[in-house]
């Protein structure tokens, strides 16, 4: 456990393809609040690297844009992989990240995937839909809120829906 950082959000994904330059954008957000106790960092894709940084902290939030979720965004808690984690230099899930945490540096954070959905994947270019922007305002105000206090807890609907959903009181 890392007192001076206790919480890691990473933000992943292609600025240049649309809608899937949420996880990006949300970082690059996120990191202009200036949150206490928040680290950010944002990239094309997860890197093997991730797990030093993931094993410094507490909890470790991945933030990827979601091509199926529920809008504007959803929140769940991962696992590390089973054994056998596989990865590759193009690609690296976040379960792969966790499993590298604890056998190289035997941490464990606390793992959570904040899915924002997107619409836009299939071309090229720079921007993010007027739907996508709108549910990346969303988690931002969720993330205002929460994250100083911590408080994570799986949402499974629209946090906007007064229908929301946690499945656990504040961590």
């Amino acid at each position: 456990m890392n007192a001076a950082a206790p919480l890691l959000v990473i933000g992943y994904g292609n600025p240049g393809r649309q809608d899937d330059g949420l996880g990006p954008a949300f970082a690059d957000a996120l990191a202009r609040l200036g949150l206490p106790g928040v680290q950010v960092d944002s990239d094309y894709q997860l890197n093997v690297e991730d797990a030093a940084a993931a094993a410094a902290c507490e909890r470790v939030l991945f933030v990827d844009a979601d091509s199926a979720g529920p809008a504007p965004f959803s929140l769940q808690r991962l696992a590390p992989a089973p054994d056998g984690a596989s990865f590759s230099t193009h690609s690296v899930r976040p379960e792969a990240v966790l499993a590298l945490a604890k056998g190289l540096f035997g941490a464990e954070p606390e793992p959570w995937l904040l899915g924002i959905r997107g619409y836009q994947f299939n071309e090229f270019g720079e921007g993010l839909s007027a739907q996508a922007a709108r549910n990346l305002a969303a988690a931002l105000d969720w993330a205002r809120d929460a994250l100083p206090r911590r408080a994570l807890a799986p949402i499974r609907a629209s946090a906007a829906d007064p229908a929301a959903t946690s499945e656990e009181g504040d961590a």
